[in-house]
């Protein structure tokens, strides 16, 4: 490739041998090269292995334009762009021609004359393929004149020219794409008619501006994505067009948490200070995509719209955040996430997710805070033992002391903002929690024996056993009883 990059003239190109082929089949060809060598050009994206790439890459193969369909953070777009690493690292085309034309197959009026004049002396400029991709996405607003084009008064007062010459014209971003891969985002946005002026480029791979007979086969791969959503929220695909689309391939969330981890990780954006002073554990990261998957699953939430993974990757910023800022207000060194770090991600739950009425009613402050509550109840049965099973079995109830001792009066708070040893002090004091935690998992080092006692305390809450409260700058646990009686104080104070 380096030796062709020397080429700048039409004539040096003929005399190389090199030989013109078509986006699609530049893409199959390289994609070939990538299965025979064991290489896969769509790295990092986790959790599609046996379902979306092999659809993908047999869509490739066929030399398919296509359409990603799923709902919103299913890394529709990012697979979009990660098809540049199936185009050829440069290509040749006529310099200065608006449309990248092939020296050998100029489709342009300009390359046309320019090649009729000079020759094998016209001369060629080489482009890279990371300007071989345009993306756009589909709003209301979108004319046929940006996808396609229109006459140009301003060209044709300059050049001299009548308004029925082709070089008036000034064309639009399909066009531009010639030999390039282009993108339509949220496909079922583009209005109707718009719409329809795809089908021949899609069909017969030619378009018409204005009145012009102009046939121009444009050489372009077509990638759309579109939410399910979209079909009855906001418009449709009209189904000549989506007859013209070759092949439908449908995205999904990640099934399982360990997938689903990996791609949190993968795309948050964390300082090198905050991975080097805060360590956060597997039960947290377990838990925060826990309360994406008990969103995806709850009635408060408009499962039509989906919950995207931004949620989590949002949510794992902000816990970091979170506890760098209690690192910085006590003047530490390091810390441990915790789970009272969870409630500083609340902005990135409430901000994600799409109410339906129901939701609305309870408001989203308030959907967010039931999220985590569930999250924390699945997560702690992996863990400890079911308290309303333990309270009814025969056996002897291990929360028991736990429990007897918040029943004689005692209380705990957990401020977010606690230093290391409050934290730890304040979880100490708790009559037989440290009994509890260590008989289960014996062994376990200071940090993980802190995280897992408030584990307990937040798991018996959410079995209500104990009574927690939401105070302005932490979280307090108490019995049940007292929590009931602060209940109907609260109703009495709203009656009078």
């Amino acid at each position: 490739m380096n030796s062709l990059l020397k080429i700048k003239t039409l004539g040096e190109l003929k005399k190389s041998g090199y030989v013109a082929i078509s986006v699609k089949e530049e893409m199959r060809k390289n994609l070939i090269s990538f299965l025979k060598s064991g290489e896969n050009p769509f790295t990092g994206i986790e959790g599609y292995e046996d379902t979306v790439i092999p659809q993908l890459e047999t869509a490739i193969l066929s030399r398919h334009n296509m359409i990603l369909l799923g709902l919103r953070g299913q890394a529709k777009t990012r697979i979009a762009r990660l098809m540049l690493n199936l185009l050829d690292e440069y290509i040749p085309v006529v310099e200065g021609s608006e449309i990248n034309d092939d020296p050998l197959m100029p489709l342009s009026r300009y390359a046309i004359d320019l090649i009729e004049e000079k020759g094998d002396k016209t001369p060629i400029s080489w482009m890279h393929r990371a300007d071989r991709y345009t993306e756009k996405l589909a709003t209301p607003d979108v004319s046929i004149s940006d996808l396609i084009g229109d006459v140009d008064p301003i060209k044709a007062a300059s050049l001299k020219l009548h308004y029925n010459d082709e070089r008036v014209i000034h064309f639009g971003l399909i066009p531009r794409s010639h030999r390039c891969i282009f993108v339509i985002n949220e496909l079922p946005d583009l209005q109707a008619r718009i719409q329809v002026s795809l089908f021949n480029i899609l069909q017969e791979g030619d378009m018409q501006i204005r009145g012009f007979k102009l046939r121009l086969p444009l050489d372009v791969q077509f990638v759309f994505t579109a939410n399910p959503e979209d079909y009855t929220n906001r418009g449709s695909i009209v189904t000549p067009l989506k007859d013209r689309i070759d092949s439908q391939i449908i995205t999904h969330y990640p099934k399982s948490i360990e997938i689903a981890k990996r791609i949190t990780i993968q795309e948050a954006h964390i300082t090198k200070e905050q991975r080097e002073s805060i360590v956060v554990p597997e039960l947290i990261l377990d838990l925060i995509e826990q309360i994406a998957m008990e969103a995806r699953n709850s009635e408060l939430v408009d499962q039509k719209s989906g919950v995207s993974a931004r949620l989590t990757i949002s949510a794992l910023e902000n816990l970091y955040s979170a506890a760098e800022r209690r690192i910085l207000i006590n003047k530490e060194k390091t810390t441990i996430a915790r789970l009272s770090d969870i409630f500083g991600a609340v902005p990135s739950i409430t901000g994600k997710v799409e109410l339906v009425y129901e939701g609305e009613l309870e408001g989203a402050g308030n959907v967010a805070m039931t999220l985590i509550g569930k999250a924390i109840r699945t997560i702690f049965l992996n863990y400890f033992n079911d308290p309303e099973k333990a309270k009814k079995s025969k056996k002897a109830n291990p929360y028991e002391v736990l429990l007897n001792w918040f029943n004689d009066g005692y209380d705990t708070k957990l401020n977010f903002n606690d230093s290391l040893k409050a934290y730890e002090d304040s979880l100490n004091k708790v009559e037989g929690l440290n009994e509890l935690v260590q008989a289960k998992f014996p062994g376990l080092n200071n940090i993980e024996l802190m995280l897992f006692k408030e584990l307990v305390l937040y798991g018996l809450s959410e079995y209500s056993q104990l009574s927690r409260h939401n105070l302005a700058r932490g979280i307090e646990f108490k019995d049940l009883m007292s929590g009931m009686f602060s209940m109907k104080r609260d109703a009495r104070d709203l009656e009078e």
